[in-house]
């Protein structure tokens, strides 16, 4: 199983280690999950500043946030599927603040490997539709983020 991933360092802090741990977290969750080899994901890290001006754009929160994701597959109002044999399937977007990884996880009390890999899987997760709007949602989509960390080996 094999994602295609577009990574994109805008703060120029990660090394490439941090990065190559995203990937290899990311094909992990995408093998888990079943998710077609070759599909498409962009993971672009960025400051408190910039994460903070996308929140503010697309979700009317004026405030700095850990983690952003924008799935390719959501419809939009009158919008239609476009699918074809030929065509790879395109995930989406995530973006993570690396300062926020920084913060929660000295908060946390663990490493900045473990709250990236976290990050990223939520992020992966909400790309293929999973998310914690309610009690059951919650508990599907965080059992699976422990599961995939636990089986990478970034247990808390």
């Amino acid at each position: 199983m094999s994602l295609i991933i577009d990574m994109i360092d805008e703060t120029n802090k990660l090394a490439s280690e941090d990065m190559n741990e995203v990937i290899a977290l990311l094909n992990l969750a995408a093998d888990k999950e079943a998710v077609e080899n070759e599909s498409e994901v962009s993971v672009t890290f960025v400051s408190n500043e910039r994460i903070q001006e996308i929140n503010r754009e697309y979700r009317d929160k004026d405030q700095p946030t850990d983690v952003i994701s924008f799935a390719m597959e959501e419809l939009g109002e009158g919008e239609m599927a476009l699918a074809g044999l030929d065509m790879p399937r395109i995930l989406g977007d995530i973006i993570i603040s690396v300062p926020k990884a920084e913060e929660q996880a000295e908060e946390y009390g663990h490493s900045f490997k473990r709250e990236l890999g976290f990050l990223a899987v939520h992020g992966f997760l909400h790309l293929l539709g999973y998310d914690h709007m309610t009690e059951a949602e919650e508990k599907e989509m965080f059992t699976k983020q422990k599961d995939i960390l636990n089986a990478y080996g970034l247990e808390r």
